[in-house]
């Protein structure tokens, strides 16, 4: 599906507009008004289906009004059957809303308007998954209904009863593992307030900080379009968690800095996408998918982005050493300091994004406060701290406008879980879960290598359609569990599955991040595609060395830990070198080949198994004295050139 078919919305007028953006503003004011726990402040027994069901209710009718069905579909006005499926997603989620607790009780009964209720919001989910991301998501979940209707045509292990539809879509609509489960609660939770932070940074000026400190920091040194592109990036991740938005934002002055910089179309697209794409592995605040992997690991979030810290540096490093090595190859230069911020100057303006960032990471990663807590307390630090910034207009419209972008942004995410949410009722009604993991680790002969392999496979071919939140979602329930058991520590697992369903972003031939930057560059995706490849090239082998030896986790004995991250650091760096083929010099083919050896064999990390140890430390101990030859070899190399070329000065003055 092409980005713009995506990012497409209804421009509506006059009264149904001030519906729709109703709708969209009562998405963050109802979250808040639940995460604070306001109801229990009342006196009243809220349960959390209630606070799920009033979400999708809004979510859905929110949808239906502003998203219009198809690439024909009408723009400036919304059609009498929109008009009818936003009613009745409003009428799905408030049943849940103001029946709960009379339902909790007899969940499991079979009533028709259950029935009814039940199948119009499997429908309704689809549908405006369909409108929102497209096809790929709706054809796995149909395939999922299917096989629950008529298990009973599938043969050997896959063989089931089928379930009725009264059974199955009562199920779902109703069941704690159903549509009101775990992803979308921890969408209209977590998720929800992390939008809203983000929001509340871009309304104090966060972004244009972002670019401007960056610009300062990094413009006048060789190839500077490019670092600051990393730079701006990587730090934006905070503010959006989305991979195309940070594109569309960055890229629009990035791409067109880094070409007049000299760097081929290509390339400076490719960068834009591969920096952008990055933000979503970046802690402190990482993409949706990160949370979720705290709530299926029942584990701290905080736990999450630290295990995650590492690999996003080496994945970095590896991308800013390449475009260093580029600009220092083609002899690229910085910019003028005429096209320069002062950066003095801009740091005064750095309180509306370091402090409330500051809030949060205390909050969370010190003070161990829950993150929907820590991230509402940084984005109030946020408004209090742009109130007293110059340059920043923040009233009643600004404020609006945050509040109705943070409810926009959730429309997608609300139906994405709550499909996904019945993908995995299908699994748990129908044990389909439990054969599918059976079956992945026969396939994998019980070799966690190849389970990792074909997991990876998979990982991409999902991401390629769907949003890296979906692709998490369906393969940590289907094949996380595989996994773990074949010895792999379950966050090395979940995050094995976030990373390559991450990587899907820059990775041909669908590759939404890398679209939006060939659009903005106006060059061939495809090529755009290939580049970013080889500049993340990084981040196809980290999974695997983190999935076999956790320390790249920050997980172990602190003198493995140590010696892991700082030899993959170095490791990140020669792997730069191998792939640009250059260091201080042209490196040949032979050379280059070497320089990979030795990368790969500082790259992996020490085993914290006694068995494997000394076998992983002598492949880093090798790796490091290929590498000082090398390096010493290719120095020594450049000198007898420099010598060479002042003696023919000399001899002809």
């Amino acid at each position: 599906m092409a980005l713009e078919e995506i990012t497409r919305s209804r421009t509506l007028r006059g009264p149904i507009a001030w519906l729709a953006n109703s709708i969209v503003l009562l998405i963050p004011l109802g979250g808040v008004f639940f995460l604070l726990d306001m109801p229990q402040r009342l006196g009243w027994l809220v349960f959390a289906e209630q606070y799920m069901g009033l979400f999708l209710a809004l979510a859905l009718c929110g949808t239906y009004l502003l998203v219009p069905e198809g690439a024909n579909g009408h723009l400036d006005r919304v059609p009498w059957y929109d008009g009818l499926a936003a009613l009745a997603g409003l009428a799905v989620g408030l049943y849940i809303a103001f029946q709960y607790p009379k339902l909790v009780t007899t969940l499991g009964e079979i009533r028709p308007e259950r029935v009814v209720l039940g199948t119009a919001t499997v429908l309704l989910l689809m549908e405006a998954v369909r409108r929102l991301v497209g096809w790929p998501l709706l054809i796995i979940a149909g395939a999922f209904l299917f096989y629950a209707f008529f298990a009973y045509l599938f043969p050997g292990d896959f063989y089931g009863r089928g379930w009725s539809l009264n059974r199955l879509s009562t199920y779902l609509y109703l069941d704690a593992n159903g549509i009101f489960g775990q992803p979308l609660g921890v969408a209209s939770g977590i998720v929800l307030v992390f939008i809203l932070f983000g929001e509340a940074l871009y309304a104090v000026g966060g972004a244009a900080f972002l670019s401007d400190f960056a610009l300062a920091l990094m413009g006048r040194f060789r190839g500077g379009p490019a670092k600051m592109a990393i730079v701006s990036s990587s730090l934006f991740g905070n503010i959006s968690g989305s991979a195309v938005a940070n594109v569309v934002v960055d890229g629009t002055f990035t791409i067109p800095m880094m070409r007049r910089a000299g760097y081929p179309t290509t390339v400076a697209a490719a960068v834009e996408a591969v920096a952008s794409t990055g933000g979503q592995i970046m802690p402190p605040v990482m993409g949706a998918a990160a949370f979720l992997i705290a709530e299926y690991l029942a584990i701290p979030y905080a736990q999450v982005a630290v295990a995650a810290l590492v690999p996003a540096i080496l994945y970095y490093v590896a991308l800013f050493i390449q475009v260093d090595l580029l600009a220092a190859r083609n002899g690229l230069r910085g910019l003028p300091s005429s096209e320069l911020p002062s950066l003095l100057p801009v740091l005064k303006r750095s309180a509306g994004f370091v402090v409330p960032l500051f809030v949060l990471v205390v909050l969370m990663f010190f003070l161990n406060r829950r993150p929907e807590e820590a991230a509402l307390i940084a984005a109030a630090s946020a408004l209090l701290t742009g109130l007293f910034t110059p340059g920043v207009k923040l009233g009643f419209r600004q404020l609006l406008q945050m509040l109705t972008s943070t409810g926009r942004g959730m429309l997608e995410i609300g139906a994405i879980t709550g499909l996904a949410g019945v993908v995995i009722g299908v699994l748990q009604l129908t044990g389909l879960g439990f054969t599918l993991t059976f079956t992945l680790i026969n396939l994998g002969q019980s070799s966690a290598l190849l389970l990792l392999s074909l997991t990876a496979i998979v990982s991409i071919i999902l991401g390629m359609g769907m949003p890296t939140t979906a692709v998490y979602i369906l393969l940590a329930v289907l094949i996380a569990p595989g996994l773990a058991q074949l010895g792999i520590l379950p966050i090395a697992a979940h995050l094995f599955i976030f990373y390559f369903g991450m990587l899907s972003m820059v990775t041909p031939p669908v590759c939404l991040a890398t679209y939006a930057a060939a659009s903005i560059g106006k060059t061939d995706p495809m090529k755009t595609g290939w580049e970013g490849m080889r500049l993340c090239a990084i981040a196809y082998i980290i999974p695997f060395l983190f999935a076999f030896s956790p320390s790249l986790l920050l997980i172990g004995p602190w003198q493995v830990v140590a010696i892991s991250v700082i030899t993959a650091v170095i490791g990140a760096i020669l792997l730069g070198v191998g792939i640009v083929g250059y260091v201080f010099r042209p490196v040949g083919f032979v050379r280059r080949f070497f320089f990979l050896v030795a990368a790969v064999a500082l790259l992996l990390p020490v085993a914290t198994h006694s068995e494997l140890f000394q076998l992983t430390l002598f492949i880093n101990i090798f790796g490091s004295i290929l590498a000082a030859l090398l390096v010493a070899w290719e120095w020594r190399a450049r000198s007898r050139a420099r010598g060479a070329a002042k003696g023919l000065l000399v001899a002809n003055p």
